[in-house]
């Protein structure tokens, strides 16, 4: 999969989340809602990793 499919995937899965959530929850949910369509559309999904920036 290229990087726009990815990109367009994942444009398609925020607006979902933001449709059916709204505005005014945690972030907290709203990255467990994305993690969960990103799934659903097939994308291997990891969420709070952490990076080396050495």
């Amino acid at each position: 999969m290229d990087e726009n499919t990815i990109g367009t995937k994942l444009i398609e899965a925020a607006i979902e989340v933001h449709r059916e959530l709204g505005p005014g929850l945690l972030e907290s949910v709203y990255e467990a809602a994305l993690a969960y369509e990103l799934k659903q559309m097939g994308l291997h999904v990891e969420r709070q990793v952490p990076v080396s920036l050495n």
